[in-house]
């Protein structure tokens, strides 16, 4: 697949809507393709976060794929994916859009760093430095790069610092359409190493401002992205501690020194406008597309009433996760029915997603402050005060006061690692691909759906039926997507040799950090 064009004819969004606007209005431009050096760095930036934001929450791959692997959201007229039949063709477009980003964000660096373009990149008092620059897009590519090795294991990676000889994407002049796959092992490696370096510039200069209003999820606040850096550092050290336990201690145990998110002011975020064509996407997927076959699952829902799983009480982000049905009750869409079932429930009998959950202008998060309180629980081998910390965090972000947060979660149970990993499950709601990564992680929430489980219950007048979750393919959540099938012919050595490497083509393999 040639994903390693220069940047082509993309839509991209105005500064200017930005600076006079007060609900971050974006508008559409165009840029030349043969002149990327006249184009202002803060122009591609906003054009890269929305781009990352847009592809890992697209329908086929997060409504289609991960919201339903992670069993927050049942499908209730096609069920076919629920059962982990999915298309070859889903992870498609998540891979190409994923390495579009990456170029976009590729492309900044180079005009920071090259001799005849740098001045420019720098210019004026919005951009900021060229060493910041860099370091805010490291920090992104880093957050890119691990979603998509996190969906298909081994890929193509390319690194600022990083010399492996196994690096090849992202190379242009002359463009390598035929990029080798670095392992996984070595990508986490490498990313670790990115986040540090980043981080270290952006603590360096943490008063300074970088890009501006241009950058939606933190308005150019470098603390925050230093902290963003500090904070994924975790992400990726929770997930190779079993693999590589030293590196996962250092790099965790430094990024805990240096300072990572403490508070829902610092949660990496990117909000959408109310505005067409620029809604968030399950806005677009849902009531632009005047679509409801996405319903909350029986699980979410029945483990928020307190009916399922460690916590016997009602959650107080139950209304703001779902709508009520057309009686005034939350009923979850049972998960994974047969196809002859799947349409009994109208929408209305059933629980859609909440209101704030689908606004036009929802903030979409890359990581949140709870997530991080919940891995320091879990460093600390499930400290309860980090446990309560995140719970109160999770709950405030989603609009719970804080007192009745406080109050909810000083009643809850002590900290176990069913309880912990649980709220951290409620938590990542509307964070699918990093919800189902835990569960492949951890095997946790002990409740979701297995096969033959029961699903559903159904009483009529006519009788009783009993409905169990049988998947059409695997014998349980997928522990990956397939690679893009051009790759099968574009690149087909090398798509080979990940094979040879990592395991079959199938979501049944599991990648290097989950083996």
């Amino acid at each position: 697949m040639n994903f390693f064009n220069k940047i082509t004819a993309i839509a991209l969004f105005s500064l200017t809507a930005f600076l006079s606007c007060s609900d971050d209005k974006l508008a559409d431009i165009n840029i030349d393709p043969n002149r990327p050096a006249n184009v202002p760095t803060p122009t591609l930036i906003l054009s890269a976060e929305k781009q990352i934001m847009d592809n890992i929450r697209n329908l086929d791959f997060s409504l289609n794929g991960a919201m339903l692997f992670a069993q927050y959201y049942s499908q209730n007229i096609y069920t076919d994916q629920s059962r982990y039949d999915v298309p070859r063709n889903y992870s498609d477009r998540y891979w190409a859009d994923g390495f579009k980003a990456l170029n976009n964000l590729n492309e900044i660096i180079k005009l920071n760093t090259n001799p005849a373009t740098k001045g420019f990149a720098s210019a004026g008092t919005v951009a900021g430095t060229n060493a910041n620059q860099i370091a805010v897009c490291r920090v992104l590519k880093a957050f890119t790069f691990h979603s998509l090795s996190d969906v298909f294991g081994d890929i193509p990676y390319q690194s600022y610092a990083g010399k492996d000889p196994s690096f090849e994407a992202l190379q242009q002049n002359p463009d390598n359409y035929t990029p080798k796959y670095a392992s996984q092992e070595k990508i986490y490696t490498d990313l670790l190493q990115e986040l540090d370096q980043a981080a270290d510039t952006l603590w360096k200069y943490s008063t300074a401002n970088t890009f501006g209003v241009s950058d939606v999820i933190y308005k150019g606040n470098n603390e925050h992205w230093a902290r963003f850096a500090n904070s994924l550092r975790l992400r990726l050290a929770t997930r190779i501690r079993t693999k590589l336990p030293a590196l996962s201690q250092q790099h965790f145990t430094d990024a805990l020194a240096q300072g990572v998110f403490t508070s829902n002011l610092h949660t990496a975020a990117f909000k959408y406008s109310i505005a067409a064509p620029n809604e968030a996407p399950l806005f677009r997927a849902t009531v632009t597309a005047n679509r409801k076959d996405f319903a909350v699952s029986h699980i979410l829902i029945n483990s928020l009433k307190g009916e399922l799983g460690p916590f016997t009480t009602v959650d107080p982000r139950l209304p703001v996760y779902a709508l009520p049905n057309k009686n005034n009750q939350y009923i979850g869409q049972p998960y994974g029915l047969p196809l002859e079932a799947a349409g009994i429930n109208e929408p209305t009998d059933i629980s859609l997603p909440g209101a704030l959950v689908n606004a036009a202008d929802f903030s979409e998060v890359l990581q949140e402050y709870a997530e991080v309180a919940f891995l320091i629980s879990e460093y600390q081998n499930w400290s309860d005060s980090e446990y309560k910390k995140g719970v109160v965090a999770s709950l405030t972000r989603w609009g719970i006061a804080e007192p009745a947060a406080q109050t909810y979660a000083n009643n809850l149970p002590a900290a176990t690692k069913e309880r912990v990993l649980t709220q951290k499950y409620f938590a990542l709601y509307t964070q699918g691909l990093e919800a189902w990564s835990e569960i492949r992680r951890t095997g946790f929430p002990l409740f979701l759906v297995k096969p033959n489980d029961v699903v559903w219950t159904r009483v009529t007048p006519a009788g009783t039926s009993v409905y169990t979750f049988k998947p059409i393919f695997g014998n349980g959540i997928p522990k990956r997507l397939y690679y893009p099938v051009k790759e099968q012919s574009v690149n087909k050595t090398n798509y080979q040799q990940a094979l040879a490497s990592q395991g079959d083509d199938v979501i049944t393999t599991a990648l290097w950090w989950n083996k």
